[in-house]
């Protein structure tokens, strides 16, 4: 018997299938684009997304005859919802987290409950980010798809709903539409009055790590799969990369290096949760219970896609080099002598009046400084979210890296320099599909307990430790960094 996890990202989509001793079976990604119908916005085709999704399933399927699957769960990335009818239609794309539409509504929310409120029901910072302010952009603007939809589903649960489960919702992607009450783990009632959404809309809350169904035989016999194979509630793929790596007990801090660079610390509920309101943190469930995770990302591997497109798109790597690899290879030794700005997107809880920028540029620069300054400006926006975690108590002495990201040397080494702080590759990098695949076996009764999934799962394979006299410069870097973006706002915030 084999486990199979499956990971939604923002470009792309991943399956791998995991017999019960951690060997890796088999794996398939496929990519996808990002839409921008309108400046500002940002969304992925629904109907694509869910094709290749079936398609790395069939993938990774024919590859487990011998091994056959007899549970899934799915990680994905947060926020964007799909609208979905009873009888399981697809009716519009899924809007992105950093898509500027909704801000309006965040302006009402505050203005009706205030900061602190609002942080003691749902501990989220504050933005357009999250569902609620997509939702209520579609009510206003797209009525009929609104009233046409039976729910809202975010990816991991429309994927196992499309797959023939009930339709619910996790906790930790319920946590990522404003409307979950953390304290309650169920929908707040509060929120929900406010904001006119039916609650049977979303679908009830459940923990990840909940059996919610079995494979329809319809989508069993077209993907190859056998019969029975039973569904668990998955969750943000934060919380299951957290789990693919390791982050099982507090302490323990994931380096996600996917679409987004994301630093997931690990925890027990605060004591004191408005002391992460004054820290800029937010609370979220972990995919296992009695455990809490905060966040702080920003969209660094889009940032790299975006450099791969517009300066490397006629280049052909060597045979078996990744067109990354192949990149990476012309970044320069040492610290760059350029300054990015990584608010090519709004960053997080950040206004949408900003854009990025790239600072120094000379006649002589090459390819490989901008890139490598792009990696720069994407890890030094980091500084001040992991001083905030060590002022509340959370420190880090080590980074568990994952995603595709981390496979590559000469990133995790750079993170290292700029942090100060050593990171630690698993052998598995792809946490976020071993995360969903150790939840199958965990809520099934496969694996007994997170700590024997980790025991069998998660071996290291090396260790990048930081360059002291790097990370000096760095330092250095890093105050005139801090300058950049209050000395640019007045400018950028002018531009379309």
């Amino acid at each position: 018997m084999s486990l199979l996890g499956i990971d939604l990202g923002t470009s792309g989509c991943k399956a791998g299938a995991f017999a019960l001793d951690g060997a890796c079976i088999a794996q398939a990604y496929r990519e996808y684009d990002m839409l921008h119908p309108q400046p500002g916005w940002s969304e992925l085709d629904s109907g694509q997304v869910w094709r290749q999704t079936r398609t790395v399933i069939a993938e990774v399927a024919a590859q487990t005859r011998t091994d056959p699957v007899t549970a899934l769960s799915i990680s994905a990335f947060g926020e964007a919802f799909v609208p979905v009818s009873k009888t399981r239609t697809i009716l519009d794309n899924s809007i992105l987290c950093v898509d500027n539409r909704g801000q309006e509504h965040i302006e009402r929310l505050i203005k009706h409950f205030g900061l602190e409120k609002l942080y003691s029901i749902n501990p989220n910072l504050l933005g357009p980010n999250y569902s609620l302010p997509k939702l209520l952009w579609l009510r206003e603007h797209r009525p009929e798809i609104y009233q046409q939809a039976e729910y809202f589903l975010l990816w991991a649960d429309l994927v196992a709903f499309m797959l023939g489960a009930s339709p619910v919702t996790n906790n930790s992607h319920a946590n990522r539409t404003l409307l979950l009450d953390l304290n309650r783990n169920d929908w707040s009632d509060e929120l929900l009055n406010w904001s006119g959404i039916p609650c049977r809309k979303l679908g009830p809350v459940v923990p990840g790590g909940t059996d919610i169904g079995t494979v329809s035989k319809a989508m069993a016999a077209e993907l190859g799969l056998p019969s029975g194979v039973r569904i668990v509630a998955g969750g943000h793929d934060q919380c299951c990369n957290a789990l693919g790596c390791g982050g099982i007990s507090a302490g323990r801090a994931v380096y996600g290096m996917g679409s987004f660079d994301c630093i997931t610390p690990v925890y027990k509920k605060p004591a004191d949760p408005l002391s992460m309101l004054r820290e800029n943190l937010n609370i979220e469930h972990h995919v296992l219970p009695d455990l809490y995770v905060s966040f702080l990302y920003n969209q660094s591997g889009l940032l790299a896609k975006w450099f791969r497109d517009t300066f490397a798109s006629a280049d052909v790597p060597p045979p078996g080099i990744g067109i990354y690899q192949h990149l990476e290879a012309e970044l320069p030794d040492d610290p760059t002598n350029i300054l990015v700005l990584p608010h090519f997107d709004p960053p997080p809880h950040h206004s949408s009046d900003t854009a990025g920028a790239i600072v120094g540029l000379k006649t002589n620069t090459t390819r490989g400084e901008i890139l490598k300054a792009i990696y720069e400006g994407a890890t030094l926006y980091f500084m001040q979210g992991i001083a905030s975690l060590r002022r509340i108590g959370i420190d880090t002495t080590s980074f568990i890296a994952s995603g595709g990201g981390s496979k590559s040397d000469p990133g995790l080494q750079l993170r290292a320099d700029i942090l100060g702080i050593p990171f630690i590759r698993p052998r598995i990098t792809e946490a976020g599909v071993l995360g969903a695949a150790i939840l199958a076996g965990l809520a099934t009764g496969a694996l007994q307990t997170p700590e024997e999934a980790t025991r069998l799962f998660v071996k290291q394979d090396r260790i990048f430790t930081p360059n002291p006299q790097r990370h000096a410069a760095y330092l250095e870097k890093h105050a005139l960094y801090q300058q950049l973006y209050p000395s640019l706002r007045p400018i950028l915030k002018h531009l379309p």
